[in-house]
């Protein structure tokens, strides 16, 4: 059960003592979490017994009842309890969106593992087969985004972000070919057995990760993404920006190892979308 979400649902129904509790609580979480009965009680300027009662209507069966379920809260975040007040103004937000994208991309060229990223392109050159597999909003783009850069070289590549449809092609791969998954918390489970099936049949496995994750250790090579969460619960993730452009990086250096290749699929791509599309070669090779 979540306190939290009770509160809310209930709240337009609180007497004037509980609202004082709830507000007492909403407050000062820490001092929630500590406070003994009377000490709750004193702070919302009401009995004991009032704070008995507000926690059964909350559902708990007593007051440590209670205190245990609160408790429990913290593991979701107080950031997401009680959201750090940001400006809404549009050029303050343009400022702190753009702020943290390039803030994100200098922490991923700080902490990159050029060797990691030459053995993952000679895996990727070599194999039959790429697979790119993701899952979730973020992760599922990347899958997507890998198929969509590696493709154009005249690699064959396909990206799934079902953890069904990634088992049973983890379990019809060969040795020739290689799985990308992409993580960014790293704790992906289904991504984990689906790596360590992969590895059983001496597939090469290669993740952008969090080094030292579950999925960073099921995997023959990691491309580490380690960056930390801000406190902005309402700004998008920056640590996308740094998984896109580690995809940019990979997909580059493959298409340097597969040149020749590699441009003349890029020229049969250009004229169709020259002869179809655009007209003539301004525009970008693909929306």
């Amino acid at each position: 059960m979540d306190i939290f979400a009770n509160l809310q649902d209930e709240k337009a129904r609180l007497s004037q003592s509980e609202v004082r509790i709830a507000d007492a609580i909403l407050g000062d979480f820490e001092f929630a979490v500590n406070a003994s009965i009377i000490e709750l009680a004193e702070r919302a300027e009401v009995s004991p017994p009032t704070v008995t009662r507000f926690c059964r209507r909350l559902g708990c069966d007593s007051f440590s009842d209670f205190k245990i379920r609160l408790a429990r809260t913290a593991y979701v975040g107080m950031r997401y309890l009680k959201p750090e007040p940001k400006s809404s103004d549009a050029a303050d937000v343009a400022q702190d969106i753009v702020a943290k994208a390039q803030n994100a991309l200098f922490l991923l060229h700080s902490q990159l593992d050029m060797p990691a990223l030459e053995r993952a392109v000679e895996r990727i050159t070599a194999a039959e087969m790429i697979y790119a597999f993701g899952a979730g909003g973020n992760s599922s783009m990347i899958a997507n985004e890998l198929q969509n850069r590696l493709f154009r070289f005249g690699l064959r590549v396909t990206a799934s972000c079902d953890h069904a449809m990634q088992l049973m092609m983890a379990a019809a791969c060969s040795p020739r070919d290689v799985i990308i998954g992409s993580s960014l918390s790293g704790r992906n489970s289904e991504l984990v057995r689906t790596l360590k099936l992969a590895r059983e049949q001496e597939v090469a496995t290669i993740v952008l990760t969090q080094s030292g994750s579950p999925v960073a250790a099921a995997a023959d090579i990691v491309l580490p993404v380690n960056l930390a969460e801000g406190v902005n619960i309402f700004r998008p993730t920056s640590t996308r920006i740094a998984y896109l452009a580690l995809v940019d990086i990979l997909a580059s250096l493959v298409a340097y190892k597969v040149q020749g290749q590699a441009v003349t699929t890029l020229r049969r791509i250009k004229q169709q979308l020259v002869k179809h599309r655009d007209g003539d070669d301004r525009q970008p090779l693909g929306d």
